[in-house]
C-alpha cells in the first residue's frame, strides 16, 4: 500500500513498528503484531483517525514500500548497520538508558554515537513530516526520539506534537552528566505535551529545562519565547486489562496452567520472576535471595521453586552477554548446591513465550516477584494482577518501579536490600487467604480502571486541548548560562 505525502491525520513515530517478521513454514515472510499494550491502546485510535505508524522494522534491509498490517498503515524506516551499533545499540541503550535507570550500569559518552542518534532522529522527523496531514497530531514515542518534536516543530509548526517517556526521567544531578543535555531538553521541547510515568519524572525535567535552558516555568508547564506553552505531566501507562483477563480466563490457559504445576512437580508455592534480561531488573538479586532461604530452609526444595523466565535482550551489546554468563552461573551453583534430582531450585527459562503461555505462567504461580532496581513502569506486575481471577496470589513488588505508585498493596521491597527482599518473599508466601483476597482485590480494581485505553485517551485528550499562546515576557534563550 502506498501513502500519498500528508495523508495521515495521526502519526506514530516509533523506535520500532508493532509488527516483527516471522517466516511461515513454507519460506514465506509475513509481518505478526508485536507483543505489548502500546499497539493494543493506539490500534483503535489509528483506525479512527486515518493513522500511521513510522518505525524500524528490524534488520538492515533498505528501500521497504509503506505497507499495511492488520488494517493498520505502516511506514517503515530503516538503519544502517552503522546506525545500529550507533544510534541503538550505542546512544540509546548505552548512554541513555543506564543514566534514566540511575545509573545502575555506567553510561558511555561517544560523540559519535550523539551524531548518529542526530541523523537518525532528522530521518524520523522528516518522514513525519511528509506524511502527516495539515493540522495532524504527532505522537512521539521514548529516548530514542526525543529530538523529533523539534525537528519536526521547525518543518511542520501546524502539527499538534506530543512525547511520551516510557523509561523514567532522571534527577538533574544525574541527567545532567550527559555532554548533550540542553540538546535533548530543546528536542523535547518542540512538543505541546510531555507524558511522563511519573509525577516526579515530569517535575524533574521542568526544573532542568528552567535550571538548563533558562525557560519561564510555573508547575508543570513551560513558557517558550516563541509565546506556546509546554505542558509536563504524568500519564501512567497500563496494559489491556480486559484482554488479560479474557486470555486467562480461557480453557486452554487454565488447562496450560495446571500442566506447567504439574512438570514443576506439584509444589505447594510456585515464585515467579518474569522480566527482560536486563541490568535494571534485578534478577540476580533476587535469585540470590529465593537461594537463601532455600539454604536456611525457610523453604523446601520440592515445596517451593522460582521460575525465571528472562527475555533475550540486546544480546549483540557487551554488558547483556556478562549479564547472561553472571546469571546462567548462578543459576547452576544455586541448583548444584541446593537442588535434588529432578528438583531444581530455580526453573530457568532464557527464552520469549507468546502472551498465552505467560497467561499460563501468571494463573500457575502463587507469587509475582517484580524487583526492579529502577523501572519506568513495569507492566509485568499489572499483567498478573489482571490475571488474577480468583483474585488471590501475592505480588512482590520494587518501591522503584513506577507500577509501585499504584499498587500500593503489594509487598513492596527496597532491591537493594537482600535481607529485607527475604523477609518480604517469606510473608507473601506465608499470607492467610483472606490477607491474599484483601490485598489483590484492591490491586485488581486499580487496573481495571485505569487500563492501556484510559492511558492513551487521556494522553490525547490532553494534547488536543488548546492551549492559547501565553502572552507572557521571558528570557531568550541562554540567558541561564548553560554551556
Amino acid at each position: 500500500m502506498a501513502l500519498k505525502n500528508r495523508s495521515a491525520d495521526l502519526v506514530i513515530v516509533a523506535n520500532r513498528l508493532p509488527v516483527d517478521r516471522v517466516e511461515e513454514s513454507d519460506g514465506t515472510k509475513s509481518w505478526r503484531p508485536s507483543p505489548g499494550g502500546l499497539v493494543t491502546a493506539l490500534e483503535p485510535v489509528m483506525r479512527a483517525n486515518d493513522g500511521a505508524w513510522i518505525g524500524w522494522p528490524g534488520g538492515t534491509e533498505t528501500g521497504m514500500k509503506p505497507f499495511t498490517a492488520n488494517g493498520l498503515s505502516l511506514v517503515p524506516e530503516s538503519l544502517s548497520a552503522e546506525e545500529i551499533e550507533e544510534h541503538y545499540e550505542g546512544f540509546s541503550n548505552g548512554t541513555l538508558w543506564p543514566l534514566y535507570h540511575d545509573l545502575v550500569a555506567k553510561p558511555e559518552f561517544h560523540r559519535e554515537w550523539w551524531e548518529s542518534y542526530v541523523r537518525v532522529n532528522q530521518r524520523f522527523a522528516d518522514r513525519a513530516a511528509k506524511i502527516a496531514s495539515e493540522g495532524a497530531t504527532v505522537w512521539v514515542q521514548d529516548y530514542q526520539m526525543q529530538l523529533v518534536p523539534q525537528m519536526l516543530r521547525e518543518a511542520r509548526p501546524d502539527l499538534r506534537i506530543g512525547f511520551y517517556l516510557h523509561i523514567p526521567f532522571p534527577p538533574g544531578e544525574l541527567f545532567q552528566q550527559l555532554p548533550w543535555r540542553r540538546e535533548i531538553l530543546q528536542g523535547l521541547l518542540g512538543a505541546d505535551l510531555i507524558g511522563f510515568q511519573l509525577p516526579g519524572a515530569a517535575q524533574n525535567f521542568v526544573r532542568l529545562v528552567r535550571q538548563r535552558v533558562g525557560h519561564k516555568t510555573h508547575r508543570d508547564l513551560v513558557y517558550l519565547p516563541d509565546g506556546r506553552t509546554v505542558k509536563a505531566a504524568a500519564f501512567p501507562i497500563s496494559i489491556d486489562t480486559a484482554g488479560f483477563e479474557e486470555l486467562a480466563a480461557s480453557d486452554p490457559v487454565e488447562q496450560r496452567a495446571k500442566e506447567i504445576r504439574e512438570a514443576l512437580g506439584n509444589p505447594d508455592k510456585i515464585f515467579l520472576g518474569i522480566d527482560r534480561l536486563d541490568y535494571t531488573k534485578g534478577i540476580y538479586a533476587r535469585l540470590r535471595a529465593f537461594s537463601e532461604l532455600v539454604r536456611d530452609e525457610h523453604l523446601k526444595v520440592g515445596e517451593a521453586v522460582f521460575v525465571q523466565v528472562a527475555t533475550p535482550s540486546r544480546e549483540r551489546v557487551e554488558q547483556y552477554r556478562i549479564l547472561r554468563d553472571d546469571i546462567d552461573r548462578l543459576v547452576g551453583r544455586i541448583n548444584g548446591d541446593l537442588g535434588e534430582i529432578g528438583r531444581p531450585v530455580i526453573s530457568y527459562l532464557h527464552s520469549s513465550y507468546p502472551r498465552e503461555e505467560m497467561a499460563a505462567l501468571y494463573r500457575a504461580a502463587d507469587v509475582m516477584v517484580v524487583t526492579p532496581f529502577r523501572d519506568g513502569m513495569n507492566l509485568v506486575a499489572k499483567e498478573y494482577v489482571a490475571c488474577r481471577l480468583e483474585e488471590d496470589g501475592a505480588l512482590v513488588l520494587s518501591e522503584f518501579a513506577g507500577a509501585a505508585d499504584e499498587l500500593r498493596q503489594a509487598w513492596l521491597v527496597n532491591p537493594y536490600d537482600i535481607n529485607g527482599m527475604k523477609s518480604a518473599l517469606r510473608e507473601a508466601s506465608d499470607a492467610e487467604p483472606k490477607e491474599l483476597n484483601r490485598r489483590m482485590r484492591a490491586m485488581r480494581k486499580t487496573v481495571k480502571e485505569r487500563n492501556v485505553t484510559r492511558w492513551a485517551d487521556g494522553f490525547l485528550a490532553e494534547l488536543a486541548a488548546t492551549r492559547p499562546e501565553h502572552g507572557k515576557t521571558v528570557r531568550p534563550v541562554g540567558s541561564s548560562g548553560d554551556e
